[in-house]
């Protein structure tokens, strides 16, 4: 099928005034007024383990994908993300795509603009605000007051002055334009300006939390306010928080998956998306695996768990380039909270519409808490990115005061210096790593049930597939399996498992040592309708929780979870691990 981009244009008329300080840019009061409408790319996550009897453990307490990371073939350009230019925002450009289609959404995400701004400083303050987890069952009656009333004064804006920036609608298509389509890169016309599914994702979504925070303390006059976080990371936070879940208050959006709400059928988070399983226990077992893998035992970088670099002038990049955690649970919460009646998953299952439902923000407080405490887990790898054009990618906010400021990723790598800290609450996945296998896999004994590589790559995955490949070198090396030229469609949600020596077949259980990692698409907007990329699971680990013995080679499994019939693979190899 041909390319989807198109070179039709269509002039927009100005649109009428309203009454506010800060007002939209006419499209055609600018040099580049006359827009052309284009298809875009957009966003739409020591030894081994003991003898603990998962089940007993969970009953007492009363990544996801995490190991996937595709190659840019793009070499960098040495070069900064600029922040946009509002003036050239184009309030007709959000779009999102629908059966293998890009398709415009009736929507302006355009903020008001104004041509005074600056240079952000973090201001001086004394005590931090501290973030309070939604689901510890600690909020006090007055905090949940507090923060409805943050909410609904924010909601009121909408109504008194559209245009106010501070306004809740407006802070909503904050992220529908950063993410959907209307803002270009500066000199860079027809290249989209992305914020997701690469090293920005963490920066900018603290800066978004940050001023949405400050304005929400601002109009109920409490400079002290601070926004929830949801510990789903948490047994005991795995599922909706209550304030957020009474119709008629102002934190409360209709437009969520009514089997996942509280009192719903199925009420307990689950991050291993398309799974079949229903054991609560299992569930939270295996949502504790996946924390600790996207978190710990899968990264060996600080660009494995921050996301690929993206620069000047590059395309933006497909969801596999993002980082561990961002692919992992970030993702899979979206996807369950957004309601799936609704014709592209409003609210938080779009990411154009996900800043509509106020428990995004707690949602991504937790994403940003995962930062904190990854930056924190001691580790073989250097966690810093030094890189100049990451920290000196920029973006544009309005503060608490309307003024719009520019910040850069260099000011926000300490969240203590921005004034805010997180209530401490438990993480027991940091020591859910598999439990090690006492005896290695009969690998000739699993070989009679695979075919070898030759034989069977290329394929469409319309079923499970073994697959016999060989290794360098023998036992436990510091390997990465390479999926090659994966071919998806781009409009399709798409997810396959892959597990290493695996003899008990038990896809859904993904807290076996045997588990290596998920390969996930959301559908998304592109200028072709395929996507090829290559997925890389780091090995090391897994050969020392499987026990593995000298063995020259492995079985590969890959297992389709959703919509393997929309994906091709051209091959599978294991190759050293590139530090």
């Amino acid at each position: 099928m041909a390319s989807l981009q198109s070179s039709f244009t269509v002039l927009a008329t100005t649109p009428t005034p309203r009454n506010s300080s800060l007002s939209k840019p006419s499209l055609l009061s600018t040099p580049n007024a006359r827009r052309s409408h284009r298809f875009r790319v957009s966003c739409n996550s020591s030894s081994g383990g003991g003898g603990v009897d998962r089940r007993n453990m969970l009953l007492g307490l009363g990544g996801l994908y995490g190991a996937s990371n595709l190659i840019s073939g793009r070499k960098a350009n040495a070069d900064p993300i600029l922040p946009p230019d509002l003036s050239q925002c184009d309030a007709t450009g959000a779009t999102t795509t629908k059966d293998g289609q890009t398709v415009s959404l009736d929507v302006d995400c355009c903020p008001p603009f104004t041509d005074v701004q600056s240079d952000y400083k973090l201001p001086s303050f004394t005590t931090p605000r501290v973030r309070p987890a939604a689901n510890r069952g600690t909020l006090k009656p007055e905090y949940i007051a507090k923060y409805q009333l943050a909410i609904k004064r924010m909601r009121e804006l909408d109504i008194t002055d559209p245009d106010d920036p501070r306004g809740f609608t407006q802070q909503a298509n904050i992220h529908c334009a950063y993410c959907n389509g209307p803002y270009d890169q500066p000199d860079h016309p027809g290249i989209d300006l992305q914020v997701h599914n690469s090293w920005l994702f963490f920066p900018f979504h603290r800066w978004y939390l940050y001023f949405f925070e400050r304005i929400l303390g601002s109009l109920i006059d409490d400079p002290t306010f601070a926004i929830p976080y949801w510990n789903w990371d948490n047994p005991r936070g795995m599922f909706m928080p209550e304030m957020f879940s009474v119709p008629g208050t102002p934190a409360y959006d209709a437009n969520r998956d009514q089997n996942h709400i509280p009192g719903g059928p199925s009420p307990v988070v689950n991050l291993t998306l398309g799974s079949t399983v229903t054991d609560p226990i299992q569930i939270v077992n295996n949502n504790l695996t996946l924390m600790y893998n996207e978190m710990i035992g899968t990264p060996a970088s600080a660009i494995d768990f921050m996301g690929q670099a993206y620069r000047d002038g590059e395309a933006p990049h497909g969801f596999p380039l993002g980082g561990t955690s961002e692919r992992g649970s970030h993702t899979a919460i979206h996807v369950w909270v957004g309601d799936p009646n609704n014709e592209y998953s409003e609210d938080m299952g779009n990411f154009y519409s996900a800043g509509r439902d106020p428990l995004f923000y707690c949602h991504h407080a937790n994403v940003d808490r995962m930062w904190a405490l990854w930056k924190d887990i001691p580790a073989g790898y250097p966690k810093e990115i030094t890189d100049p054009d990451f920290l000196k990618s920029a973006f544009m906010f309005y503060d608490e005061n309307k003024n719009l400021v520019r910040v850069t990723v260099a000011d926000a790598l300490d969240h203590k210096k921005m004034g805010y800290e997180y209530e401490a609450s438990n993480t027991p996945w940091m020591n859910y790593r598999p439990q090690q296998k006492l005896v290695p896999a009969d690998v000739q004994s699993l070989s009679k049930k695979a075919q070898t590589v030759k034989k069977l790559f290329p394929l469409t995955l319309n079923s499970t597939v073994r697959v016999i490949v060989p290794k360098p070198a023998t036992g436990k090396a510091d390997e990465t399996l390479v999926i090659e030229n994966i071919v998806t469609n781009n409009s399709k949600l798409v997810k396959f498992d892959v597990f290493i020596n695996d003899e008990d077949d038990k896809p859904g259980e993904v807290d076996r040592a045997e588990y290596a990692g998920s390969f996930t698409q959301l559908p998304h907007r592109v200028k072709a309708k395929q996507s090829t990329g290559n997925l890389r699971l780091n090995l090391r680990e897994l050969y020392e929780n499987i026990n593995i013995a000298d063995d020259k080679s492995v079985v590969v499994t890959i297992v389709p979870i959703i919509n393997g019939s929309a994906v091709t693979i051209g091959s599978v190899k294991i190759v050293p691990r590139v530090a």
